[in-house]
């Protein structure tokens, strides 16, 4: 799958709706949260900007 940005999506915060949270990672990680409590942990720990599933030793110079 091509053309889909790595980031934080919540749909359904309404009063009557369950919440999904969809998370992709830079990485390629991917979850997917449902309900008020569980999608509210996952956009507690999302980093957007930076990688939480890599260590700096397994990217960079320090790989090669």
């Amino acid at each position: 799958m091509t053309g889909i940005q790595p980031g934080l999506t919540v749909h359904g915060l309404g009063r009557s709706a369950i919440p999904v949270a969809d998370w992709l990672c830079a990485c390629g990680h991917h979850e997917r949260a449902g309900g008020r409590r569980v999608v509210t942990e996952l956009t507690a720990r999302a980093r957007v900007q930076q990688c939480p599933h890599t260590t700096p030793a397994t990217t960079g110079r320090a790989a090669a």
